[in-house]
């Protein structure tokens, strides 16, 4: 499986005057083209200041994160902002669509922010809405939609300009059951079929049916691994 996502020995150190809060500690990971991945643990476990780092919105202390081979520790806050517009794709809890476009608007957004709003990329917007069965809802504003339906209208967004990894911090955090098993379902089928890298922050062990492999994640370190459906479906159960 080829390497997307590479992060080497990450710490994040926060200081207040003599007092340092260790929020990650010495972490390596790597994710493949195709491969769907969770991070879970208990609030204060460094879950979502590591995905913060990863998509790049943080520097870490320590150590280093590449995507596609790019190494990210050089890069001046201008070039970090265009790097995370064209390889990387959000899909978080507040959706933060924009309130006063409909919802093909909000995804071609990201087409025209990376000047690559085509007719070709238009048309894989709109398939992948259709894909989401947002189909007879492509003109209306964020305020008219459900909350599941927001969720999917930020995955098309999180997809439409083909980035390599793909994050989702708790995406189901406002929704029911029901609704978080289909965004959650439907994130999993267009990872593994368009093959980016995927990695979704959850509270909801039962989110995990649909990924890879688990890392749990305590006291800002990695606990455990789980890399086999047997591990993950025994953890499910447990939790």
């Amino acid at each position: 499986m080829e390497t997307v996502l590479q992060a080497n020995s990450i710490s994040k150190i926060y200081k207040s005057g003599s007092n340092e809060t260790v929020a990650v500690d010495d972490i390596s990971l790597s994710v493949g083209k195709g491969e769907f991945i969770a991070i879970v643990g208990p609030s204060g476990s460094g879950k979502t200041t590591m995905l913060a780092i990863l998509a790049a919105l943080l520097t870490p202390t320590h150590g280093e994160v590449s995507i596609d081979n790019i190494d990210l520790r050089n890069m001046s806050e201008k070039q970090r902002v265009k790097f995370r517009r064209e390889k990387i794709g959000f899909t978080f809890q507040s959706n933060n669509l924009l309130p006063f476009l409909n919802v093909r608007e909000n995804v071609e957004m990201m087409l025209r922010l990376n000047n690559t709003y085509t007719p070709e990329s238009k048309e894989y917007g709109l398939d992948l809405l259709y894909r989401l069965g947002m189909e007879d809802r492509l003109n209306y504003l964020p305020n008219q939609l459900s909350g599941g339906q927001r969720q999917r209208v930020t995955i098309a967004r999180a997809l439409v300009h083909n980035p390599s990894l793909v994050l989702a911090d708790e995406p189901t955090a406002s929704l029911d059951t029901e609704r978080a098993y289909q965004v959650v379902k439907i994130f999993s089928d267009l990872i593994h079929e368009q093959k980016k890298a995927g990695i979704i922050v959850t509270h909801d062990l039962r989110m995990c049916i649909y990924v890879d492999r688990v890392i749990q994640m305590m006291d800002g370190k990695i606990e455990n691994i789980l890399s086999t459906r047997q591990e993950i479906d025994d953890f499910m159960a447990c939790g």
